[in-house]
């Protein structure tokens, strides 16, 4: 090994390193007094929940771990959005938990964690995935109710994909295991099967304050929503439960008798393992953003066997397409060559950056996987599409249209993984969230923007000096210095894969050796849902 790949893997495995401390910061919610209040109530707290739930010894992801990271410090934060989200197995089914976390805010919805909601059920809808709620959440955070009330990807939205769900004929199970109050009562009951726990559960639309406020009724919660009382009196609920651990017996025993799914039919064998060391990807993966390294040496170490079928390997050579399997599961990959790569007519070209000849190939080879039904892996490592004049005089901009064009149209799952660079349309061509994954991580070394730090605080640099000359300032090389820094240090900071795991720009953060796991889980989850239409990119400017 070299001192270069020495270098590259005491800095990959630090930020793997931090990224497992930041998840555990995250994992404990509100806090450890929170939590332990939890427990004194007789309560499971969230992830003790889903992890009794989940079948134990097996696979399981989570979604949106950071969901709310270093946002809304002004209210105490929100730590994980105040709620966990896992894909795992229960009693062998594949299922996504969704479990407030009544240790941060009593579990009261902030807009992320609506955000965050709505996506555990977006992924429900698009793989046709049984969905359970475990109910815990004093409702919606009223300070900030005009951010999570009224808009369409709100929080009545969850409502209205309840009943979305139940036409498709996805199993959703709630369980009621503590405070279920106001508009959030209606998400158990518009599931197909509620539970809820004696004592500790209650749904009501008003509370005994509120029902003393507006009517004059003098009444206790328990009697005016407990399990007794919707078991026995009104019904709303079907199962009563005598504690946490009660419940979700319960629910994998709902979940036992369910039958099997039709498939979407993604081809699997047997699985095998890289032939090359994945570890060795810390040390491949360089320290900084622009040095360049070889896509082809991390695609060994992600693939069975270390090995693929490359499309067209001799044209538009700064994007990789190859047929390969991950975990038995056959994939097409595109996937950002970071090499200077030379064409067959002696050009040089930029790694990390799409040209017309990639484009046009990527383009190609998309429709190809959708014709055999192959599932897509993006692997994003790219700065954005080539510029000057020779680019645009070649039709750069009908290029890149035509890929976005595939991507947008495409029928079989997308999974995309960022390595490195995500930037400007680059993120689009390469399946950025906009463009609908069934899910999108981000390694630690990821970067998000328009453009990178150095390049757009040298562009912003140029507006703020053309500024404050206006007003007459001097700007002497010192202080062009230091709003350069400045600057960048303010847009570093929004590029951070943190940054954009707290706003579900991406579904999680994960250590590069977890990439096979979250893609064979995601095809999987895939495959519940058959293909329903065909692919057809319309009109295109050919």
């Amino acid at each position: 090994m070299d001192i270069d790949f020495n270098k590259n893997e005491d800095h990959n495995k630090l930020l793997v390193s931090e990224l497992n401390k930041r998840l555990a910061k995250v994992h404990l919610g509100g806090g450890k007094a929170a939590l332990e209040k939890q427990h004194e109530k007789g309560k499971m707290t969230a992830h003790e929940r889903v992890n009794y739930l989940l079948d134990p010894n097996t696979k399981s992801i989570e979604i949106a771990a950071f969901a709310g990271d270093d946002m809304y410090e002004e209210h105490g934060g929100c730590p994980s959005a105040g709620v966990v989200v896992k894909i795992g197995y229960i009693k062998g089914k594949q299922c996504i938990v969704v479990a407030n976390d009544a240790s941060v805010k009593a579990g009261a919805w902030f807009p992320i964690t609506a955000k965050k909601n709505l996506r555990a059920q977006e992924i429900a809808i698009e793989n046709k995935l049984p969905i359970i709620y475990l109910v815990d959440s004093a409702g919606v955070y009223l300070p900030l109710q005009d951010e999570i009330f009224p808009d369409k990807e709100h929080f009545g939205r969850i409502f209205r994909n309840n009943a979305i769900m139940s036409s498709m004929g996805i199993t959703q199970i709630a369980a009621v295991m503590g405070s279920c109050v106001a508009g959030g009562a209606y998400l158990p009951i518009m599931s197909d099967e509620a539970l809820i726990v004696d004592k500790t559960g209650s749904i009501f639309l008003a509370g005994s304050y509120l029902v003393k406020a507006a009517i004059g009724e003098n009444i206790d919660n328990e009697t005016l929503g407990g399990a007794t009382t919707h078991c026995e009196i009104s019904g709303v609920t079907d199962y009563k439960a005598k504690d946490d651990a009660d419940a979700l017996d319960t629910i994998k025993n709902i979940i036992d008798k369910i039958g099997d799914y039709n498939k979407a039919g993604f081809d699997r064998i047997a699985p095998e393992k890289p032939k090359e060391n994945p570890e060795d990807i810390y040390g491949i993966l360089p320290k900084s953003r622009v040095e360049q390294y070889d896509m082809y040496e991390i695609i060994k170490r992600l693939v069975d066997n270390s090995e693929f079928d490359e499309y067209k390997a001799g044209y538009g050579k700064t994007i990789i397409t190859c047929y390969a399997r991950i975990d038995g599961w056959a994939v097409g990959i595109v996937a950002n060559q970071r090499k200077l790569v030379k064409t067959k007519q002696g050009e040089m070209q930029f790694g990390g950056v799409i040209y017309n000849d990639s484009a046009d190939k990527a383009t190609r080879f998309i429709a190809n996987c959708n014709q055999k039904k192959i599932p897509l892996v993006f692997l994003q490592d790219v700065t954005g599409f080539m510029v000057g004049s020779k680019s645009e005089h070649s039709g750069i901009i009908k290029d890149g249209a035509k890929m976005v064009n595939a991507v947008s149209n495409s029928v079989v799952p997308k999974f995309t993984v960022i390595i490195g660079n995500s930037y400007g349309a680059g993120n689009y061509a390469m399946c950025g969230k906009a463009y609908d994954p069934r899910l999108i991580v981000a390694w630690p070394s990821a970067e998000l923007a328009v453009m990178s730090g150095n390049s757009a605080a040298k562009v912003l640099l140029q507006i703020e000096k053309a500024s404050l000359e206006k007003k007459g300032e001097k700007i002497t090389p010192e202080k062009e210095e230091l709003l350069f820094n400045k600057i960048k240090d303010r847009y570093d900071n929004q590029v951070s894969p943190y940054y954009a795991a707290a706003r579900l720009w991406t579904d999680a953060i994960i250590d590069p050796l977890n990439t096979r796991k979250w893609i064979s889980m995601g095809i999987e989850a895939a495959n519940h849902a058959p293909i329903e239409k065909s692919f057809n990119m319309g009109i295109l400017q050919v």
